[in-house]
């Protein structure tokens, strides 16, 4: 099983990324997918979570708006769109997968990691 992120970057607050992750050995389409990231000195927090089904799980109030989770299961590659890029949102961004739904405990009940990738940006 294998989950890579790429993507990230250094951007100009206000500016816009779309995040990849990109799976391999196991079957996508029976899997949800999560986004979750950490800031420099602080906990790993869950942003969202596509379901194999296509539901969305928010895991905070206040990503809602500027990011969006979307999957192409022909490519087995899951996106996060990130818009209206704030300093606070500098964190090395994750994805990772579970079976069929996505948990409501968050990043805990996550099965398979990738390995990151960093987004930055400067104030």
């Amino acid at each position: 099983v294998q989950l890579v992120e790429s993507g990230g970057a250094s951007v100009q607050a206000g500016g816009s990324l779309r995040l990849s992750c990109a799976a391999s050995g196991f079957t996508f389409d029976d899997y949800a997918i999560g986004w979750f990231r950490q800031a420099p000195g602080k906990d790993r927090e869950g942003i969202v979570c596509l379901s194999f089904s296509g539901e969305r799980t928010y895991y905070a109030d206040s990503v809602k708006g500027r990011f969006t989770i979307t999957s192409d299961n022909y490519k087995e590659t899951n996106y996060l769109q990130i818009n209206a890029l704030e300093p606070e949102d500098t964190a090395v961004y994750y994805c990772a997968a579970v079976l069929w739904y996505c948990p409501n405990k968050g990043a805990g009940g996550m099965e398979y990691w990738g390995k990151g990738t960093l987004v930055t940006v400067p104030q």
